[in-house]
């Protein structure tokens, strides 16, 4: 070993601390050593002298082996070698359950120096393996407080979104009440201000299906999975006449077609979001240039629950595929929304440990594929 060590031998013979420093020169051990006898002298080196590693008879008057190492314990974890005459193996045993690193009979000191060098090698690996259990420990403590701070902030800030957005949907029903209160004035009233009282209701109806869709993200982050029996073909029917106030909602044609049965297990909440703003996304890009427009969901129950939305508006840029599941990601002009939508029929979608895809080709329309587990 390149470094001297400290050897501090615990010997009443001067005669064999001698024999056991000419053993460990001959190996070329670099060491400095000190020899003590007394439960004294031996506590005063731990602290004083510090050694590497403590060399022990067993047998000294007033003073023993088993009580140097307890005492070599209470100080530090300092490697403890047992270096006595003949002892029994039962005594051996006991003493390497006790925790000393090993035993040399002064018969064959030929060993010793291979044991100082295990047992110092084994100290480091200890010593190594605490300091990494330390480092892990306050890692771990670290990540608890992040992690604790993170949910207490994700909490107040999911709080926070579905208390402003409750508070500000009333608000706009009232506004929305007075301009058809406004309208019903009389003729001369709406043949002036016609125009701006239908700008303000688009505006107002943005900004509701905004804090609408922060709503749904809410929930679906926040709240647990219900599971109930769904009607599939009732669902899509329900929500196609909530989201007939659209624009050109009422030229599209619109089908549930279903294999078998339409009902099926899931989250009621969460898949009414997903064929909300499907079926909202299918009504926004419909293709105004063609006479006959479709919107069609099939559905098929088995397995896994398979439900697709088709249609044959305005399709989809195959470049833009990658990113129109993104947060406030909008593809066109007519992207009038916050970009919300798709987003978070993709969220409620792996909420329910789904997966949705999207088939597209420019002019000629979309599909939109989603798969959830079957509850059944």
């Amino acid at each position: 070993m390149d470094k001297e060590l400290k050897i501090l031998l615990l010997e009443d013979m001067a005669d064999d601390a001698g024999l056991i420093e000419r053993i460990l020169r001959k190996e070329k051990l670099l060491f400095t050593s000190k020899r003590v006898d007394t439960r004294e002298d031996f506590t005063d080196a731990l602290v004083q002298f510090r050694p590497d590693v403590v060399l022990s008879d067993h047998g000294l008057p007033q003073f023993n082996s088993i009580e140097a190492f307890q005492l070599c314990r209470e100080q530090s974890n300092t490697p403890f070698i047992l270096v006595t005459g003949t002892v029994s193996e039962e005594f051996a045993v006991t003493c390497l359950k006790m925790g000393v690193d090993d035993y040399i009979l002064k018969s064959n000191l030929s060993r010793l120096p291979l044991a100082i060098i295990a047992a110092l090698k084994k100290s480091e690996a200890e010593k190594n393996k605490l300091k990494a259990e330390s480092e892990l420990f306050a890692q771990n403590e670290e990540l608890k407080l992040a992690n604790y701070e993170l949910v207490k902030a994700n909490t107040e800030l999911d709080n926070f979104v579905y208390s402003v957005s409750h508070n500000l949907r009333g608000p706009i029903s009232s506004v929305l009440g007075l301009i058809n209160l406004a309208r019903a004035e009389g003729p001369e009233t709406n043949a002036v201000l016609a125009p701006y009282f239908t700008m303000m209701e688009q505006s107002i109806k943005r900004l509701d299906e905004t804090i609408r869709e922060i709503l749904d993200y809410s929930h679906n982050s926040r709240d647990a999975i219900e599971l109930e029996e769904i009607d599939g073909v009732k669902m899509g029917q329900q929500t196609f006449e909530k989201l007939k106030y659209m624009h050109g909602a009422e030229r599209i044609r619109f089908e549930v077609l279903c294999e078998s049965h339409s009902t099926f297990i899931s989250d009621a909440r969460r898949m009414s979001v997903i064929f909300s703003n499907l079926i909202a996304n299918s009504i926004k890009y419909s293709d105004h240039t063609k006479a006959d427009k479709f919107l069609r969901i099939h559905i098929a129950v088995a397995e896994k629950i398979t439900i697709e939305f088709e249609d044959n508006g305005v399709g989809i840029p195959e470049k833009y595929f990658t990113r129109i599941f993104d947060m406030f990601y909008r593809v066109n002009e007519r992207s009038d929304g916050a970009g919300l939508g798709l987003y978070i029929a993709k969220e409620s979608v792996e909420k329910l440990n789904g997966q949705i895809s999207v088939e597209s080709q420019l002019g000629k329309g979309s599909k939109f594929r989603i798969e959830i587990p079957s509850e059944n």
